[in-house]
């Protein structure tokens, strides 16, 4: 309520002119933290969220600062009030000094605002997965719920562990609770005795995981579906273990010295030890398939939205499938015309293209 109060006032010149606009007894230290880590404060760009709850051995936090900060002006003009004339000494009290310290990262604050507010609010933190959640995962958790759909099916998600329980039968068998969370939503895993031992390495709150697994009906009691957990991975490891490359598809037009300049730029900051494979389709719709012996690349999300900006993009797997991520690269090519084709190995029908990729 104090805060609405200050809505039609003109704009805070930083964090301690806001303090000192508010009532000294309206707003308390778990508050003002609180407003920090939800990003209230992220419009003072001077200081980050961190600095507001921790500092240097030896040193005030920013919020402690700030309240000690509107305790005196608070005084002050409290004083010139109770004096003879009324008036202020006129010396402008300085705002103290904040030494830098390390920001919290970026899957930190996305943490810290949904511990405080109950939701993510600047990003999700499996945006930092999206190739990942694109390249490898069949299906989302909300449709988990639907067991007679998928009855027998394969299905691989992603996501975050929310909640773990580690837990233990009446006969003294261990088993435990994996609840995941993704975009859609969230669901909760059994695992039991083996599959449990196995994989309760796994059962960590804030992991990123890729899980495998296949509906079926259980083997014992009511026979009822279940969702059978055949295998966990780290989404973090998937690009090493997973990945062998990316492919870019492009037309011949497409092609020009600042292309590939731009190109040369994206893989010299992004050198690693993957492959990097070119598609190039000329009008006629003939595809040349080359690979790169120059470029090394390292695969990331920040490298693939990049790369999205100038071609197609597909992952190619440990397999040597190659999985497009573009919208048009999953769609159907129309046959209107025969296309024309040659036997030479570096080349490659464009519908045949799809038939095995």
């Amino acid at each position: 309520e104090e805060t609405e109060g200050l809505k039609g006032k003109l704009w805070y010149k930083d964090i301690f002119d806001f303090a000192k606009r508010l009532s000294a007894k309206a707003v308390n230290k778990k508050t003002f933290e609180c407003l920090a880590l939800s990003g209230a404060f992220d419009c003072f760009t001077e200081y980050h969220r961190r600095q507001y709850m921790t500092a240097k051995e030896g040193d005030l936090s920013l919020t402690e600062k700030v309240i000690r900060y509107s305790s005196k002006m608070h005084q002050e003009e409290q004083s010139a009030q109770a004096s003879l004339f009324g008036e202020s000494t006129g010396t402008q009290m300085p705002a103290p000094k904040i030494d830098p310290i390390e920001p919290f990262s970026e899957i930190e604050k996305l943490h810290f605002e949904k511990e405080v507010v109950g939701v993510y609010i600047s990003g999700h933190p499996l945006d930092n997965f999206k190739f990942e959640m694109d390249t490898f995962c069949t299906t989302t958790l909300s449709t988990l719920t639907d067991f007679d759909s998928l009855e027998g099916k394969e299905c691989k998600v992603g996501g975050i562990v929310a909640s773990v329980e580690h837990r233990m039968t009446k006969t003294g068998r261990p088993f435990g609770k994996l609840v995941m969370e993704d975009y859609s939503g969230k669901f909760e895993f059994m695992l039991w005795s083996d599959e449990y031992m196995k994989f309760k390495s796994f059962l960590t709150p804030g992991l990123f995981l890729l899980v495998e697994g296949a509906v079926v009906r259980k083997a014992w009691g009511d026979q009822s579906l279940e969702f059978k957990i055949r295998n966990i991975e780290l989404l973090n490891e998937l690009a090493t273990k997973r990945v062998q490359g990316l492919a870019l598809r492009l037309s011949v037009d497409s092609v020009s010295s600042a292309l590939v300049e731009k190109l040369g730029k994206l893989c010299k900051k992004n050198t690693g030890g993957s492959t990097l494979k070119f598609y190039l389709r000329d009008e006629e719709g003939i595809q040349t398939e080359l690979i790169s012996r120059t470029w090394r690349i390292k695969v990331n999300n920040d490298f693939i939205k990049e790369l999205r900006k100038v071609a197609e993009v597909g992952v190619v797997t440990d397999k040597s499938e190659t999985r497009w991520l573009t919208e048009s690269a999953s769609k159907p090519k129309p046959a209107e015309k025969e296309e024309i084709g040659t036997n030479s190995s570096t080349f490659v029908l464009d519908t045949l293209e799809y038939e095995t990729l």
